[in-house]
């Protein structure tokens, strides 16, 4: 079944391993097939290979729920067999007994499944992950509780046993093995989520989600109180939203972690943001800013007053853009403070101050004082409402430079943003210099990127070329995967930027129902370049790919 699978993923153009492909499946043969990391071996996703096996193999596809709700049959078989092997014996609803595996499995793995189970089996076919979830539900239950239903809720919420549940050795170990594994695979968040029994830990490396090995669903209480109580958070309650912060040293290294908790259908889940302390600022020419924006952008920061504000969604980079801008301009001549949350940058000449909303210091309430202390530039963290940026505009009009971020789709989309937040256009059109779109595409892994030259076929198949202008004959870079970039084929990321400066004209179409596409498209009249132009340069220079720039901006 190996060898006619490997056959079968080579003519369908999705594997990643040359060697593989061209018959060299006999050379890995010491590092076991069954042990091999069949989706890293492809283009595929998880889900998508499980359905191309499916295909292949001409079995069903069964989903999580699938296997969650059905009646496990494996418990005369080892834990560890089945979890190794990611198989999963089941009962269908009309009694049959079926396996679901998560990959290519030849016929002695299945044969004794069926004689240690006296039975013939039918294969099904699910990812890997939804496998995991389903034994982890099976093979370690919850242990049923010995107190009353009508005391449950008061034993839950027993203040003294979560803190006992929380500082237990598992649970500590467990936490601190888990920051400790998002801090070396450089995680941006670490996702903590209860589904269908199981317990899920996923972790943000270079903007996608990856799974981990999660602790078992017994441990889920634990967890939460221990990050509750890291992040001086309530570990009682259960039933609502709450956010907060704590800071330790992983590894060596300062973290600063930003809690929000969550209440869903099977449990509270968790999203830890890990911020390293005292991250080294990259110079204003790495960052992948284009050389007309970047010019553009050198030139507003030299002007002794005005606006220029940074868009995109959160974790789109909008602080190293920022921090790398405060430190072109950072001269002893200038006095520049920020308001910041967090201060993730540390600028040695530059007063910066973390908000403080316990105590009264927002966004608002720091602004309005530095107005006091005779600043040349204010660095706002982040315009969040209409109080803040009436100051903002304010500031920038009465000869500060006022740099600050917003959460809009566009660059042009920040003018009917603030228009929306109460600020009339006149002075908008006043105040605002410029105004920086970006976002974060992954950056090719040098070691292991691949070129390939586009033909006919490649144009044909996938529309996107040819609609931004590629030709046949044109080398593009795919990923491969390595050691060095964990088989991913990426490492790293870059941004892809717009640089809209505020040109007399466009003061002139700035008013109160300013259109953000008619302002973006008089932009691109007069040379702009959009974050989806900016990502076909980079794919052109061998930095990214096609699906990375079609995935944080606009797909046609």
């Amino acid at each position: 079944m190996y060898n006619d699978f490997i056959a079968h993923l080579a003519r369908k153009g999705v594997l990643r391993d040359a060697q593989m492909a061209n018959g060299g499946l006999n050379a890995r043969q010491g590092d076991g097939l069954g042990n091999l990391d069949w989706v890293g071996l492809t283009k595929l996703t998880a889900s998508a290979f499980a359905d191309e096996l499916a295909a292949f193999c001409g079995c069903s596809r069964v989903q999580r729920r699938d296997l969650v709700d059905s009646q496990f049959a494996g418990a005369q078989l080892s834990a560890r067999f089945l979890r190794e092997g990611h198989l999963f014996p089941y009962q269908d609803s009309s009694g049959n007994l079926m396996l679901a595996i998560a990959r290519p499995t030849d016929g002695e793995t299945v044969k004794a499944v069926e004689i240690a189970l006296h039975q013939l089996v039918t294969i099904t076919i699910a990812t890997a992950e939804d496998i995991d979830a389903a034994l982890a539900t099976s093979l370690e239950p919850e242990r049923p509780s010995a107190v009353a239903p009508g005391e449950a809720a008061a034993s839950e919420d027993n203040l003294d046993d979560l803190r006992d549940l929380a500082g237990g050795a598992p649970v500590v170990r467990a936490v601190d093995d888990l920051l400790r594994l998002a801090v070396e695979q450089r995680a941006t968040d670490l996702h903590i989520e209860p589904f269908g029994g199981a317990l899920q830990a996923r972790l943000r490396i270079d903007g996608l989600l990856k799974a981990v090995p999660a602790p078992p669903m017994s441990m889920a209480r634990g967890l939460l109180s221990r990050l509750k109580i890291m992040a001086g958070l309530n570990i009682t309650e259960r039933r609502l939203p709450q956010d907060g912060r704590a800071r330790l040293v992983v590894g060596g290294t300062e973290i600063d972690l930003r809690v929000a908790t969550m209440p869903t259908m099977h449990g509270e889940s968790a999203v830890v943001r890990l911020l390293r302390k005292g991250s080294s600022f990259v110079a204003i020419d790495q960052i992948g800013l284009p050389t007309r924006g970047e010019e553009i952008l050198r030139r507003m920061l030299q002007a002794p007053f005005g606006m220029i504000i940074v868009t995109g969604p959160t974790g789109s980079g909008k602080t190293t853009t920022l921090a790398a801008s405060l430190a072109l301009i950072n001269e002893p001549t200038r006095k520049i403070l920020t308001i910041e949350d967090p201060v993730e940058y540390q600028i040695p000449g530059i007063n910066q101050t973390q908000v403080h909303p316990a105590i009264g210091l927002t966004f608002a309430s720091a602004l309005r004082s530095f107005l006091r202390q005779d600043p040349d530039v204010i660095m706002v963290g982040e315009m969040r409402d209409s109080e803040t940026a009436h100051i903002g505009v304010h500031a920038s009009l009465t000869g500060h430079l006022v740099l600050t971020t917003l959460h809009t789709n566009t660059a042009a989309g920040a003018i009917a943003r603030m228009i929306d937040m109460e600020v009339e256009s006149f002075l908008l059109a006043s105040s605002v210099r410029a105004i920086v779109g970006q976002r974060l595409v992954r950056i090719l892994c040098e070691h292991c990127k691949q070129p390939h030259r586009l033909g006919a076929d490649d144009l044909t198949h996938d529309h996107r070329y040819a609609a931004l202008g590629f030709a046949v004959g044109e080398v593009v870079h795919q990923p491969k995967g390595c050691d060095w970039c964990a088989f991913t084929g990426f490492r790293g990321r870059q941004g892809v930027f717009e640089v809209m400066e505020v040109s007399p004209s466009l003061r002139r179409a700035i008013g109160p129902k300013t259109d953000a596409s008619d302002l973006e498209q008089a932009a691109r009249n007069e040379g702009m370049t959009t974050m989806t132009e900016d990502g076909v340069a980079k794919c052109r220079a061998g930095l990214t790919t096609i699906d990375e720039v079609f995935r944080v901006t606009a797909s046609l």
